[in-house]
């Protein structure tokens, strides 16, 4: 059992791993941090996702980096691999136009992950 959360460099990414810490400190559970990157596997961190895990505390990080697979493939399989009980996913603002549609990847792991899924704006803890 594990809290998993989905993590790119950008806002949305980082404010979906703060929302993940929190929860997984809450549930007294492990975080698995998987980075969506098209770097390599054999490159280090972003030092973005670094700093962010400085402020893990007692809760263990495990990382993992998948630089091929489809972003929402990627996501639903590391659920079924790591025994995921929450998928942790950050969202980007939509204009109004795309305000009733989320992202194809969002969308996709809302309706096909097994497990609860959080879906967080960029704006968490500000």
């Amino acid at each position: 059992m594990t809290v998993l959360v989905a993590y790119n460099v950008s806002p949305h990414g980082e404010a979906a791993v703060r929302a993940a810490l929190a929860e997984a400190e809450r549930r007294d559970l492990p975080l698995h941090v998987l980075v969506l990157d098209p770097q390599p596997a054999d490159v280090p961190s972003p030092p973005e996702l670094t700093a962010l895990l400085a402020d893990a505390g007692a809760v263990p990080v495990v990382t993992s980096r998948d630089e091929l697979t489809e972003p929402a493939d990627a996501i639903l399989d590391a659920a079924e691999s790591t025994g995921a009980t929450l998928v942790v996913l950050g969202s980007r603002k939509r204009s109004s136009q795309g305000t009733f549609l989320m992202g194809t990847t969002t969308q996709r792991v809302l309706l096909d992950s097994p497990v609860p899924v959080l879906v967080v704006k960029d704006a968490y803890g500000a």
